[in-house]
């Protein structure tokens, strides 16, 4: 989603876990994979401690049993390798269009990380299949529709699982699909590579299934961007304040930590007051400003922006906490107990994954409120309606206005909380459910107009400044935060001018806001933002 560049990286998976731009390097950025040998050692020895429980006479769930509702049947030693295969074959049940690249490698890595602590008993050789997987660039095909967010995201792990039998359908490094209707099949992929499909034994097909990493790549991912797109949104704030001839005393630090101990508000606070740093335009109207106070859409930015930024501190919370577990069902305690339980629910991450799409929803609300406040000559104090350059022939950024719109909308709706729902299966052994994984997918959603509703705010902001500039005859200028912001944008989108086909230029702005452009230009300015 983010669009950033990378030197190649290497991630070691250890007994131990990952971190969260481990995740980003190699779901994003293709880092290779390496398993440590302390892992692969501990990964053997719970191993042998699984293959005596398969010879033992004493049955043992996921192991010598069925498995979910069909749990109390014994399952004969002949019949178990089969019984491997089933549970993936059925449960790679998914439907809807293919979900992203970065998401799959997301999925399987974090997977890879749980099998690596040594905790869910399978043979090292599963394991160093699925890094060899990642490593040689093939994806699987995961579907949208399929995981309820308990048990795991159990279609969408059956589908990476079914790729290391070499069954399925994926994606070789090229783009070419393998497995699909007419297509070779994934085994010959593999065989490209050097990677020999892996036959399932015991209680490998559960550990390859029962976990939340869907959800939880997706989250790590959303953290990531959306800390990126707060800094922009702090900045396009502050771009606006300077064009509206708004006041920058509100965000003095004396009226934040010191009064409102909210961490979020005073970091986004500070952000604007720099931005908005030795700004002629906001010097201009300092004294004998007849203006009492400014819009809540500008004079409450920190609040709402740092009401994010809270927000995004908690999910990152909830998601190291996940990052540091070992989901499956059984697992397999250190005791040598192999135990059945329930932390394959996914009610923490999902309502993270919710809170965030709230926020995000009133982040990019506020900043339509701002951008359609200087486009209305009523509030706009003496910028042309919509920016256009004859109001009346020529239409400006009104329609922009109108995307921006309608992007906020969608946002409300994905703010509806997927996680209140819960939809009974498994004949009601699984009776409650989490729907986290629905919770994910609108996020990303959510983000990514997020991202392009601040584009928007920009190119308007950009568009109000240079008009005051002209009009000023070239004394009313933005700061040299925003000098430098507008300097990048004009690289890409032009200036003020009559009318012309828009699209293309707020799909450039988009660009730029992604690749964190913006907010390298005003750092060149203030210095490092929060």
């Amino acid at each position: 989603m983010t669009i950033t560049t990378h030197e190649p990286l290497t991630v070691t998976l250890g007994s131990s876990g990952v971190t969260p731009e481990d995740v980003v390097a190699v779901a994003r950025h293709n880092a290779q994979v390496t398993i440590a040998s302390e892992a692969l050692d501990g990964v053997a020895k719970v191993r042998a401690h699984i293959d005596d429980l398969a010879l033992s006479e004493v049955p043992a769930y996921g192991i010598s049993t069925g498995f979910g509702a069909l749990a109390n049947r014994h399952i004969p030693n002949e019949l178990r390798t089969q019984l491997q295969k089933s549970l993936i074959r059925s449960h790679a049940a998914g439907m809807g269009p293919a979900v992203e690249r970065e998401v799959v490698r997301g999925i399987m890595f974090l997977r890879a990380k749980t099998l690596a602590s040594g905790r869910t008993g399978v043979r090292p050789v599963v394991l160093q299949t699925m890094v060899d997987v990642l490593n040689a660039g093939i994806t699987p095909v995961v579907r949208e529709f399929g995981s309820l967010g308990c048990s795991g995201d159990l279609a969408p792990l059956s589908h990476c699982a079914l790729v290391l039998m070499g069954e399925g359908e994926a994606m070789g490094p090229d783009g070419e699909l393998y497995g699909g209707k007419g297509g070779r099949p994934v085994a010959e992929l593999l065989a490209e590579h050097g990677i020999e499909p892996v036959t399932l034994a015991e209680k490998e097909g559960l550990a390859l299934v029962n976990g939340t990493e869907g959800m939880l790549g997706m989250l790590l991912m959303a953290i990531a961007d959306i800390r990126q797109l707060l800094t922009t949104a702090d900045i396009t704030a502050a771009l606006s304040v300077e064009a509206l001839l708004g006041t920058d005393q509100v965000f003095l630090p004396e009226l934040h930590a010191a009064l409102r101990p909210h961490p979020g508000q005073a970091a986004s606070a500070d952000n604007m007051l720099r931005v908005l740093s030795n700004s002629p335009i906001v010097a201009s109207h300092r004294i004998n400003d007849t203006k009492v106070q400014d819009a809540y859409s500008l004079r409450c930015a920190p609040q709402v922006a740092g009401a994010v930024r809270d927000t995004v501190d908690y999910a990152a919370l909830v998601a190291s906490r996940e990052l540091a577990a070992a989901i499956d069902n059984p697992v397999v305690l250190p005791d040598g107990r192999v135990s059945s339980n329930g932390n394959f629910h996914g009610a923490p991450v999902a309502y993270v994954l919710d809170f965030l799409a709230i926020a995000v929803a009133d982040l990019s609300s506020i900043a339509e409120r701002r951008t359609d406040r200087m486009l209305d000559p009523a509030r706009s104090h003496g910028l042309p309606a919509f920016l256009a350059a004859d109001p009346g022939v020529d239409s400006g950024l009104m329609i922009a206005q109108y995307t921006q719109a309608g992007l906020v909308s969608d946002n409300k709706r994905l703010a509806v909380p997927a996680s209140v729902d819960s939809i009974p299966s498994s004949a009601m052994q699984e009776d409650h459910v989490s729907m986290g994984w629905h919770a994910a997918r609108k996020l990303r959603r959510a983000v990514e107009n997020l991202r392009r509703v601040l584009a928007i705010e920009l190119v308007t902001s950009a568009r109000a400044l240079d008009i005051r500039s002209q009009l000023s005859g070239g004394e009313l200028t933005p700061g040299p935060a925003g000098t430098a912001v507008i300097a990048a944008l004009r690289g890409v989108v032009d200036g003020p001018g009559t009318d012309r086909f828009l699209a293309p230029e707020l799909e450039a702005a988009d660009l730029l806001v992604a690749s964190g452009e913006v907010r390298a230009a005003a750092e060149s300015a203030v210095g490092n933002l929060a």
